[in-house]
């Protein structure tokens, strides 16, 4: 029985969740930030240009390959920041993390608040002087933010800290955009390297696995610590230490005090290039729509959606680096099964469909049909 425990962990609540949470998570920024894009030229048609910036969110930001390149490096120093200077900066470590997690929380939960307050809302924007003009969904959308976030600070549960996670997950997809394969290419490969290191190598330079140690590090509590300046002693103790949503952790509902946990960059880094290959499948689809002559059907490879593919390579990646970590009984570099899973199907398909080249460099410019294409 013990040497097919891998198996059953498998089939394990905690595995399982966090097979369904991770790709949930990528399907809906993906879809989130393609109608969002959408949305977005629509509007802009109708203000004749002109943006509109009364908005709890910040504007989207399209990765060039200086930063595909930097992303890695940065990652690394911040990595280290918080290896070395966790201590002395955890404050404001867990202060950074509940403001940003608190804006990306408001905008997971946007839709759903969007939807309850449709019936009795006209739509109309409520000014706020300088601050802006917002709608009355996402005044209720921020609000809930601020309080879950307020209830994981004085309480610390881990449901809470995953809603955060989830939060910047899909906030991160959907406002983050990467223009080509090129792009998308240079950034996994870069990190994939960032996490090989840093997971297998790093103990032989810094005497522990950094990684590991940064993940798994919880900080201590604002409130704890102002109480403690304050002299009040009885805050302190009920204030928990605070685990910083990173990751997603999931508990086993079978096997007390086992859980499974997956790192935010192993949902957010993949996720931006199936948002990208989404984004890519509905420009193609658009160009075969506006053609102005007819168009063969056609055949089973290109039925095959982009998205398709990479979701496909992304569940078979999460089932290997999972099947690998029961087997090693170590931590893996996850990225190092996401990758090439999701990123060598897509090359290989793009080859075999003729679009690797446009892919690769300039995906989205608009061309235009000629009257007299040759047959």
């Amino acid at each position: 029985m013990s040497e097919y425990q891998w198996a059953y962990s498998l089939v394990d609540s905690s595995r399982v969740s966090t097979f369904l949470i991770s790709i949930l998570l990528i399907v809906y920024g993906s879809f989130r930030s393609l109608n969002m894009e959408q949305e977005a030229k629509q509007k802009e048609k109708e203000r004749n240009g002109q943006p509109d910036t009364s908005s709890f969110f910040p504007d989207v930001q399209t990765l060039d390959t200086m930063q595909a390149l930097c992303l890695p490096l940065g990652a690394s120093i911040s990595l280290l920041v918080m290896f070395f200077f966790f201590d002395s900066m955890q404050m404001l470590f867990a202060i950074c993390t509940a403001i940003i997690a608190t804006i990306a929380l408001a905008f997971l939960l946007l839709p759903m608040c969007q939807y309850i307050i449709r019936p009795c809302s006209d739509g109309n924007k409520i000014s706020f002087g300088m601050c802006g003009r917002f709608t009355a969904a996402e005044l209720v959308s921020f609000a809930l933010s601020v309080t879950i976030v307020c209830i994981w600070v004085l309480t610390g549960h881990w449901l809470l800290m995953d809603a955060m996670g989830m939060g910047l997950c899909v906030a991160f997809i959907a406002f983050v955009r990467l223009p080509s394969l090129k792009v998308s290419t240079l950034l996994l490969t870069g990190l994939l390297i960032y996490d090989v290191f840093w997971v297998f190598f790093s103990s032989y330079i810094f005497n522990a696995n950094v990684m590991v140690k940064v993940a798994t590090r919880p900080a201590e509590n604002p409130v704890g610590i102002v109480a403690k300046k304050l002299h009040l002693g009885g805050v302190v103790r009920e204030a928990p230490k605070l685990s910083l949503p990173g990751k997603l952790v999931f508990p086993s509902m079978h096997n007390n005090g086992h859980f499974s946990m997956l790192g935010l960059g192993d949902i957010v880094m993949p996720g931006l290039l199936l948002c990208f290959v989404l984004r890519y499948d509905a420009y193609k689809k658009a160009q075969i729509c506006s053609a102005e002559t007819g168009v063969p059907p056609p055949n089973q490879l290109n039925k095959i959606s982009y998205f398709h593919c990479s979701l496909i390579g992304y569940f078979l990646g999460l089932l290997t680096a999972t099947v690998s970590s029961e087997v090693f009984k170590a931590a893996q570099p996850a990225l190092l099964y996401l990758v090439p899973f999701t990123l060598l199907p897509l090359l290989t398909m793009a080859y075999l469909k003729g679009d690797l080249r446009r892919m690769w460099s300039e995906p989205f410019i608009v061309t235009i049909p000629s009257k007299h294409q040759e047959v």
